[in-house]
């Protein structure tokens, strides 16, 4: 059996390396943020990486997702809250006459950021809200039993970093 690589050290938080597809314009981040559905979220307990799609809320500064009380996710949060989350829009191929030279079409952030279990009710409510929110406009009342058994989570944000490549497609959308 081949021997582990050595580890070495990297900067997850260091610039994109093609940096002329860096988004820096914190606005341009932010939009993608408020127009995203879906956000990847990943997540490891003992050097073991898992991932999950989620619909969030982002309110300029925090992102907020719900779940049920117990799962996978829910208790990985709870031994190790340190996440990296992922958003992307607009995606597509650009082809190429080069079998290998294939590239994707993307707006994508990429953050990382501290799980937070919020516990105020009222504060539960509200990002409850915010996130069925992006789907309808309908107002909903929660019955006790269900959201006792709802959690919400917020993930504050510690770092962001933008990237895209290639002109979306005219009126396309993934989501």
């Amino acid at each position: 059996m081949d021997e582990a690589l050595p580890m070495r050290a990297i900067d997850l938080q260091a610039p994109v390396r093609r940096k002329e597809r860096a988004i820096t314009d914190r606005a341009e981040i932010d939009a993608i943020l408020h127009e995203g559905k879906v956000m990847h979220l990943a997540m490891s307990l003992d050097d073991r990486p898992f991932l999950v799609p989620l619909f969030y809320a982002y309110d300029g500064h925090a992102l907020y997702f719900h779940s049920a009380r117990h799962g996978t996710k829910i208790e990985i949060l709870k031994q190790n809250p340190h996440v990296c989350f992922e958003v992307s829009l607009g995606h597509g191929v650009i082809p190429s006459d080069k079998a290998c030279d294939f590239e994707a079409r993307h707006r994508t952030v990429i953050g990382m950021g501290t799980a937070v279990f919020v516990e105020d009710e009222q504060q539960k409510q509200c990002a409850l809200n915010a996130v069925v929110g992006r789907f309808t406009q309908e107002k909903f009342t929660y019955p006790a039993p269900m959201f006792a058994h709802t959690t919400i989570v917020r993930i504050e944000i510690e770092s962001l970093k933008g990237k895209k490549h290639g002109q979306p497609e005219e009126g396309f959308s993934l989501y």
